[in-house]
């Protein structure tokens, strides 16, 4: 916190009062004051004489004392007056009552997790996140994932809380309320952390959140920002692999930005243009045509990497009931499910189709 905050506020005081005042640090040395002939001086047994009690003042050496606790209740300042009378107990509780606020005013202004989450959110500049970096001594070019953590069904006050202790390191980690049922993780990573270790972090959050608040959180990981401007596409990413995971992958809650594949391109395309691909695509006969069982043969055909023995056997058929049954889809579709190109445009195809309908039902 700037001494200049302090100064400022003591000052008024010191004219109002005719006293001096002044605050020392966690370690005694006194950081500011009216009288400057005691800046820099050091006092580490007042600071084992008044402790952590912020609730009365302490008289020391002919100076009346009251401190100044963190957020995490440990000393952080302590705020002095001159004298040790009742009038002096009297004004150093007026100047902690006035620090203090000055205080909270001042690191919510300069907090930063309001600075990463007006980041995620482009609630600031570019050219500003580089200024506003250098003041709170925040690392630029730290490698970051952003997982974004969507409550489903019902969500939980006690969440924040709940995460914010699984990543308990506030000047590296940040914990962000975006709304009634998203949170966004912002974890500073080590060099070289790959794909399985942003997983390994979600599915820690995933089950503690299951196991203390009986949730059932969906999970989005963005690609690694190695830069603090790209903490915003990052959390764009994180709410993509959710929107389309939703689509194509609705038995996973951890879905990963870099293993969407096609499906994030099938999701930003226009209807329109699905329409058109889809009559293109079957021109004998709609893919509605097609029944369930059907529908079932091809999904196991392509989970078996178009393997037709393997297929047979996990649908416990006879290896010529499908080959029949690929037969009847080839006069149905005109795509040979057997050929690598026809089974490329039919899987895209049924994904197509599984976007339009999520479309239809929002």
């Amino acid at each position: 916190m700037s001494n200049n905050v302090f100064y400022s506020v003591m000052q008024q005081l010191k004219d109002v009062s005719n006293r001096s005042f002044g605050v020392i640090d966690s370690e005694g040395c006194v950081i500011s004051s009216t009288d400057a002939s005691l800046l820099g001086e050091r006092w580490p047994e007042v600071v084992q004489k008044v402790g952590t009690n912020d609730q009365q003042t302490v008289a020391v050496a002919q100076k009346t004392f009251r401190v100044i606790l963190s957020s995490v209740n440990v000393f952080e300042y302590a705020v002095f007056c001159t004298g040790d009378d009742d009038q002096a107990a009297l004004l150093c509780n007026m100047a902690y009552i006035a620090l203090n606020n000055a205080k909270s005013h001042y690191e919510e202004k300069h907090d930063r997790g309001t600075f990463v989450k007006n980041i995620i959110m482009d609630n600031i500049l570019p050219g500003d996140i580089y200024i506003r970096a250098k003041e709170l001594h925040f690392a630029t070019d730290a490698p970051r994932a952003v997982f974004l953590v969507r409550q489903v069904g019902r969500s939980d006050v006690a969440t924040v809380d709940l995460l914010s202790g699984l990543f308990p390191d506030k000047m590296q980690d940040f914990v962000i309320s975006i709304n009634e049922t998203d949170i966004a993780i912002i974890k500073q990573l080590t060099a070289g952390a790959a794909g399985e270790d942003l997983e390994k972090i979600a599915t820690e959050v995933e089950e503690i959140l299951k196991n203390e608040l009986f949730l059932k959180p969906i999970i989005g990981i963005g690609t690694v920002a190695t830069h603090l401007r790209e903490l915003a596409d990052a959390y764009k990413e994180a709410q993509t692999a959710i929107d389309v995971g939703k689509v194509f992958d609705t038995e996973k809650s951890i879905i990963n930005y870099e293993n969407l594949g096609i499906g994030r391109l099938i999701y930003q395309l226009p209807t329109t243009l699905c329409d058109i691909f889809l009559t293109e695509v079957f021109k004998k006969s709609s893919i509605d045509a097609l029944d369930q069982e059907t529908l079932f043969t091809i999904n196991k055909f392509f989970e078996n990497n178009l393997n037709v023995s393997e297929t047979s056997r996990k649908l416990f058929v006879h290896r010529n009931t499908l080959v029949y049954r690929l037969e009847k889809i080839k006069k149905l579709t005109g795509l040979d499910l057997r050929l690598f190109d026809h089974a490329i445009v039919f899987k895209v195809a049924l994904m197509v189709r599984k976007y339009m309908s999520s479309r239809e039902t929002r």
